[in-house]
């Protein structure tokens, strides 16, 4: 029997936030909210790195236009060295069987 993830909205979570930016016992709080401190604190510290951007939903994260620049050259990346790997293991293999590799 699995229990059901609960789903928090964006404006709970700004209010939490801010709640507990003005309160000194976040255990106090977590628990007036039914939530767990772990939970208060990782919101607290997504909203402190990101506030423009924090909490959009569905767990997609919000990227700005360098930072999705970045990923997509990443991917590429990623996907030039797979070719290269399988282009050399390639290379290693037809170099066996015929005896011998010309280098060109």
């Amino acid at each position: 029997m699995s229990r059901e993830r609960k789903v928090y909205t964006k404006e709970f979570k700004l209010m939490s936030v801010e709640l507990s930016n003005t309160r000194n016992d976040l255990t106090a709080l977590s628990k007036e909210l039914d939530i767990t401190p772990s939970l208060l604190y990782r919101w607290r510290k997504e909203y402190s790195s990101k506030p423009d951007t924090s909490f959009p939903g569905n767990g997609k994260v919000i990227l700005t236009e360098a930072e999705q620049e970045v990923a997509r050259l990443k991917k590429e990346l990623r996907e030039t060295q797979m070719e290269r790997d399988i282009l050399k293991k390639a290379v290693s293999i037809f170099s066996k069987s015929y005896g011998k590799y010309s280098g060109s």
